[in-house]
């Protein structure tokens, strides 16, 4: 597969999926987009967490009308997080003493 069209993805599209991700709960959210819960980075966005990869992935589809695996691209410092930063979210590492 190619590499994602990021430049299609507008914050519109990221802040619809965070809302979707609020209306679904975590788990309806992965089982309906196909994506799993975070390990290494978090979304912050009005002072709730969200995992970076999901969220971007959601945004990627309602941007394009496709769907993205989560083998498709990568989710870390080069991949998600990089979109979402330029797009204007604040993505950090998930501390691990929580």
């Amino acid at each position: 597969m190619p590499a994602p069209a990021w430049d299609r993805v507008t914050a519109a599209e990221v802040e619809r999926a965070l809302a979707e991700y609020d209306r679904l709960g975590a788990k309806a959210f992965f089982a309906e987009h196909g994506f799993a819960p975070t390990t290494t980075y978090e979304l912050v966005w009005e002072e709730r967490t969200y995992p970076p990869k999901a969220v971007l992935g959601t945004a990627y589809e309602f941007a394009t009308g496709q769907r993205l695996a989560s083998a498709d691209f990568e989710g870390g410092r080069s991949g998600a997080v990089k979109v979402l930063g330029a797009l204007g979210f604040t993505v950090r590492p998930i501390s691990k003493g929580q």
